[in-house]
């Protein structure tokens, strides 16, 4: 027991940092999914908005909510869906709820023996500048060289 909780100080300690330097995040409008058919070998893409539900083979996908960076508004993306089979019988729940990243989809993905889901981008509102915000470091003088000097 001593030895788990040894492994797992650092590893909380690793994972505290992370969450204080945090990025604000703006609400998308939807969400851009792909879906890729694992039998078939074909994929296809789903434009949804916020509460809205889509079908991709035998899957039903509804987008809760999609977040990006403000200062980089076409950098990552954040979406939380709940993915029913619809094959499933009546009363089981979703086969996947939560967060999924742009990123990194295999961080939170959909385990089915058929079909993978991925995000892609949020839809942005209208008029959001998608060009990330730049944060240009002043350039330092060169230093005056000697002519004498050999250069390296």
């Amino acid at each position: 027991m001593m030895r788990r909780t040894l492994f797992l100080l650092p590893l909380a300690m690793m994972l505290a940092g992370p969450l204080a330097a945090q990025e604000a995040v703006a609400p998308g409008t939807g969400a851009m999914l792909r879906g890729l058919d694992k039998i078939n070998a074909t994929t296809e893409d789903l434009e949804l908005s916020t509460g809205e539900t889509g079908q991709v083979g035998s899957l039903e996908v509804t987008l809760r909510d999609c977040r990006y960076p403000e200062n980089n508004p076409a950098g990552d993306a954040f979406a939380f869906l709940t993915i029913r089979d619809m094959r499933a019988e009546e009363g089981t729940g979703p086969i996947f709820e939560g967060w999924m990243v742009a990123s990194s989809p295999a961080l939170n993905a959909l385990d089915h023996f058929r079909y993978d889901i991925w995000v892609l981008h949020c839809v942005l509102p209208a008029g959001v500048d998608t060009t990330p915000d730049a944060v240009v470091p002043e350039a330092e003088p060169a230093p005056e060289l000697d002519p004498d000097q050999p250069v390296d």
